[in-house]
This record gives structure tokens, C-alpha cells and sequence, in this order.
């Protein structure tokens, strides 16, 4: 193979790939209705599940990348939580980068 035949082909891959994840990101229109429930207590100031007490963390705001990755985990039950394993089981990696991509345009900040 040519050196610039080989420089092509390492063009075309990256450009490949690079359209491939601007096709992946969501769209924060269709994530605000799909994000209703999740508003429900990740958009409450302090609020916190009963058992066991912990902080449930404000997203507005969040890096889009960090929430998919965090779904993914509590959809696999690789973060162990059952609550967001059940929210999280039946949403599709499109619902995710739109829930995602909606918390991530909100300007209010994460919290803990």
C-alpha cells in the first residue's frame, strides 16, 4: 500500500468515526418528554430517597457523555441501584442520549 493510499484510509476512519458519534447524540426536544419522570427527583433541591438516605443528584447541567454512561451502568447493573435499574431497563441508547443531551442543555448546575 502507497503511504498516501495509507494516509486516506486513516483519513476516511477517522471521518467515519467522527460522523458515526455526531449521529449518536441526542436531541434535547425529544429528551425533555422522555426525561419527565426523571425530573420527578433528579430536578428536586436536596431531595433524597427515603431508604437508604441518600442525595439523589441534580442534573441539570451534567456532561451528556457522564448520564449515558451512568444509564448504561444502571441499566446493566453495573451501578447497583434498583430503583434507576428499573427506570433505566427499558430506556433505548437513543433515550438515553436524548435524556442526556436535555439535562446537559439545562444551565442550572449539577449537585450532590
Amino acid at each position: 500500500m502507497h503511504k498516501h493510499s495509507l494516509c486516506s484510509l486513516v483519513t476516511c476512519s477517522i471521518l467515519v468515526a467522527v460522523s458515526g458519534a455526531a449521529l449518536a447524540t441526542g436531541n434535547p426536544i425529544s429528551g425533555k418528554a422522555k426525561a419527565f419522570d426523571c425530573a420527578g427527583c433528579h430536578a428536586v433541591p436536596d431531595y433524597r430517597y427515603l431508604y437508604p438516605s441518600n442525595r439523589v443528584p441534580k442534573l441539570g447541567g451534567q456532561h451528556a457523555a457522564y448520564i449515558v454512561n451512568a444509564l448504561k451502568e444502571y441499566k446493566s447493573g453495573a451501578r447497583p441501584n434498583p430503583t434507576m435499574h428499573a427506570n433505566a431497563s427499558s430506556l433505548s441508547d437513543q433515550d438515553m442520549q436524548d435524556i442526556a443531551a436535555f439535562f446537559a442543555s439545562q444551565k442550572n448546575q449539577p449537585g450532590k
